[in-house]
């Protein structure tokens, strides 16, 4: 018999995913520098995606999304906890993390 867990126990791989998301509620200091959304102005209260590809968006309070090319995996690795929860679609991963 394998020496695997059964099919139910067993969390999707990296690769099974769009990508992860965190909650980041103190502001985000990059390279020395405070990030704000260029669009609202907001500075705080982030969630933070790392995608399939490796790529890391910033998303605001308002719903402003963009790519934050001085981030990448590793960073996002070091700074998320573990995965506690798998959504289907980003709207409920959006209403989990209260945005």
């Amino acid at each position: 018999m394998p020496d695997f867990l059964p099919p139910d126990l067993r969390v999707p791989s990296r690769q099974e995913v769009e990508g992860l998301m965190m909650r980041w509620e103190q502001p985000l200091v990059i390279d020395g520098e405070v990030r704000t959304c260029t669009e609202c102005g907001g500075y705080r209260d982030w969630i933070v995606f790392c995608l399939r590809d490796d790529s890391v968006w910033l998303r605001c309070r308002a719903g402003h999304q963009v790519q934050e090319p001085r981030l990448d995996a590793a960073w996002y690795n070091r700074n998320s906890g573990p995965v506690d929860r798998w959504h289907s679609t980003l709207e409920d991963g959006l209403r989990h993390l209260g945005h």
